[in-house]
């Protein structure tokens, strides 16, 4: 198993590269179109050729490379099913594995953060997108979010996974890279310890977030797929600086 931890620091975004050794074949989890460039050329300078590009959930922050990886190297996208997406080749369902290769991901449904998130179990690690970050946890507040919600899927199905597992997040803002189950549920802050229900929609509900500036264009690019809108302010083009660079011109 051929695996890298690659980041995007625009949107503090990690994507994750796992290839097949036996077939040469890989897949990208959470792929960003502003890093397509480095992960073209990260697969290329390992033998690999991209099968699939797989998104936890329908990102607010940045925009996914799924579409344009697609057109230019032929790749299929998978997404989940929940989110209905016309654009995805493969829906990813709950209790069906999904195979490339060796490689095989365990799809766990993870709503709170969004009601059609996903996290991904692979053998000793799990990629928990937004659902669950190193000391923290996706907002609740928009994409049909909903703290009771995302307590539930946290608890119930991820902290119920093996102490020894370890915790791949789909950001992080703190230059760190990696947690495991043990940890998570020993020290994290909104929801490790004895921390309740009432305890974390409380702690949800006082974020004091800003609303998010890319998330008016994001959304709608990534229910395409990943389709950069033509109207994107000055300020936030270099969110999609990859489609005037796109292999295909």
């Amino acid at each position: 198993m051929i695996f890298r931890q690659l980041y995007e620091p625009l949107s503090s975004t990690y994507t994750y590269l796992i290839g097949c050794e036996e077939t040469g074949h890989a897949i990208l989890i959470d792929p960003v179109i502003a890093s397509m460039e480095r992960d073209l050329a990260e697969m290329k300078r390992l033998g690999l050729t991209l099968a699939y590009t797989v998104d936890t959930h329908i990102h607010a922050d940045h925009i996914t490379a799924a579409l344009e990886m697609k057109s230019a190297v032929g790749s299929k996208i998978a997404a989940p099913a929940y989110d209905h997406l016309p654009c995805t080749d493969v829906g990813i369902e709950e209790g069906k594995p999904f195979q490339v290769g060796s490689i095989t991901l365990q799809p766990l449904h993870t709503p709170g953060h969004t009601d059609g998130h996903f996290a991904y179990l692979f053998n000793d690690r799990v990629f928990t997108g937004d659902a669950l970050l190193i000391d923290g946890c996706g907002r609740t507040d928009f994409q049909n979010g909903a703290a009771d919600a995302l307590y539930s899927s946290v608890r119930e199905k991820l902290f119920t996974l093996p102490d020894e597992i370890l915790v791949y997040p789909g950001h992080d803002y703190n230059n760190r890279f990696v947690s495991s189950i043990a940890q998570e549920k020993k020290r994290n802050p909104r929801l490790g310890g004895e921390k309740t229900l009432e305890d974390f929609k409380e702690i949800m509900a006082n974020l004091g977030l800003p609303y998010p500036k890319f998330i008016d264009y994001a959304v709608p690019g990534n229910r395409q797929c990943g389709v950069c809108p033509p109207d994107l302010p000055n300020n936030l083009e270099n969110y999609c600086r990859q489609m005037a660079k796109s292999p295909q011109g």
